[in-house]
């Protein structure tokens, strides 16, 4: 197959050019260093992958531009099948312009599947620093996959340790959950900047471009291809009731969501698919790794309907009103056709907020989650038990504790197993945790496990299973503490449910 490269900007196409076969070792340029956001691939394909940097020598300006000049900048960039870059496979140029912040993102196909790569860019006589990335396995085959999933991470919490120890795993894959940034203000272990509540475009940049430029987090984009989703808090906490009312106390909500969607998009490793139009952009998607898994994306945040039943613990008779909606009808009938499709061995849904039934001990249910929403969460789960998907797994963010438990399909009969959500802890939101604090108890009997420490989701996924593994540091409020894995589980492919291994 060969060779196509399609390279990208926020406002329209740019063509690719041929580029040079090996960049100059020659001395920079007078210009400041442009990669201090580092660099990142994501949406790996049996063909292909997205490359994205973007350029700003002084990421930190309150103006949202990095440093950068209003001119346009060329970016080559290569990717090459070793390490040391002796065989590139591919090259070619891209135009940086301001509109887009200097961002850019390199989409390419044509590409051997199953495959390693090793990728860079050259900007103004500076070389950027090295990144990892790979195809995905071709349809039809179904080697291994570990991957890596979190949610969460709050800057002035906590340090990001979570992502370094990520980073030292060189998994193939690694999927965020949402939360990537945190819209507040704050000073706890480090400080926001700017240090109040962010509401612009501007804003957006400089919050973007503060946690890029965080080693430990870039480390962790460097060894690996990413898959994102967003939640709340790239926006403002809790905002989509705020799409219906207009009412956000920053003023003018939808200008605001406009502009942190546009700053998300530059930020992170998307196709053109996924590129905003006005105050709306597509996140939920479906990729495929071989045969193996198919990962259904969704967004439970932008989609919603009234959220009249509140965030808290408690019951309402409009929880169970079939025409509210975390996904939305059109996404909720994507994802339905998508279960039904069957393509690999294994459904993984990534997705924010906690799928399974969740009690307090006083019997009230959470309303921050799938719970205020039940002929929803019931319309998909009856979709995959009669399309007889037996290995589906809910991978969750969000309430900063890692959970697994068993999905089940009358959750107050306890009657049947017919799925397995496995919920990551944060990265640093909710700053130490701790390791005493269980809330597993017996009105929940499908909920097997809770802890609240920081951390990641660590998976290995096999034809025949799916090993689990909850990965924890003990503090985020210093640096550098050792990982450990504190639970681990194993589900067999065609018997859904927790195994102990």
């Amino acid at each position: 197959m060969p060779l196509r490269r399609r390279t990208f900007l926020l406002g329209g196409l740019a063509g690719a050019g041929t580029g040079l076969a090996v960049f100059s070792s020659a001395p920079a340029a007078a210009a400041s260093y442009p990669f201090t956001l580092g660099v990142a691939s994501g949406e790996p394909s049996a063909d292909g992958f997205v490359l994205w940097t973007r350029l700003a020598p002084r990421p930190l300006d309150q103006d949202g531009f990095g440093g950068m000049p209003d001119a346009p900048v060329t970016v080559e960039w290569q990717v090459a099948a070793d390490e040391h870059f002796q065989n590139v496979v591919a090259d070619g140029s891209v135009s940086a312009v301001r509109a887009a912040a200097h961002s850019v993102h390199v989409e390419l196909d044509g590409l051997p599947p199953g495959r390693e790569f090793w990728y860079r860019f050259r900007a103004d006589g500076h070389i950027s620093q090295a990144g990892r990335t790979r195809t995905a396995p071709a349809v039809g085959t179904s080697p291994a996959l570990t991957m890596l999933f979190a949610s969460c991470a709050n800057y002035p919490s906590g340090y990001y340790t979570a992502y370094r120890r990520m980073a030292e795993e060189h998994p193939d894959l690694i999927l965020h959950l949402g939360d990537y940034i945190y819209e507040g203000g704050g000073a706890d272990v480090r400080a926001h900047t700017p240090s109040r509540e962010i509401t612009s475009l501007a804003d957006y940049r400089v919050r973007h471009a503060q946690y890029r430029a965080d080693v430990d987090l870039q480390a962790a984009h460097h060894v690996a291809p990413w898959v994102l989703v967003w939640d709340d808090h790239e926006v403002e906490n809790n905002y989509a009731n705020l799409v219906r009312d207009n009412d956000s106390p920053a003023g003018d909500f939808r200008a605001r969501r406009a502009a942190a969607y546009r700053a998300y998009y530059e930020h992170m490793p998307l196709r053109a698919a996924q590129a905003p139009s006005g105050e709306n952009l597509q996140l939920y998607r479906r990729l495929r790794w071989g045969s193996l898994a198919t990962f259904h994306m969704l967004d439970t945040r932008q989609y919603r309907s009234d959220q009249a039943c509140g965030d808290g613990w408690k019951d309402c008779a409009e929880a169970d009103d079939p025409s509210r909606t975390l996904t939305g009808s059109a996404q909720e009938s994507w994802l339905l056709d998508g279960l039904g499709q069957r393509l690999a061995t294994w459904d993984l849904i990534g997705q924010q907020v906690f799928f399974a039934q969740r009690l307090s001990g006083a019997g009230n249910r959470s309303m921050d989650g799938w719970d205020g929403y039940r002929p929803n969460r019931t319309r998909i789960q009856d979709a995959w038990q009669a399309s007889g998907n037996t290995s589906t797994v809910v991978l969750t963010g969000d309430v900063h504790r890692h959970w697994a438990g068993n999905l089940m399909n009358d959750y107050d009969a306890q009657d049947k197993v017919i799925g397995t959500e496995l919920v990551t802890t944060s990265v640093s939101s909710g700053g130490d945790g701790n390791p005493a604090d269980d809330d597993t108890s017996s009105v929940n009997p499908h909920l097997k496990y809770n802890k609240n420490l920081r951390g990641y989701v660590r998976t290995v996924t096999r034809p025949t299973e799916m090993a689990v593994d909850f990965r924890v540091v003990d503090r985020v409020s210093v640096r550098d503490e050792p990982v450990r894995t504190e639970r681990s589980y194993l589900i067999q492919a065609g018997a859904p449910g927790l195994q102990n291994p």
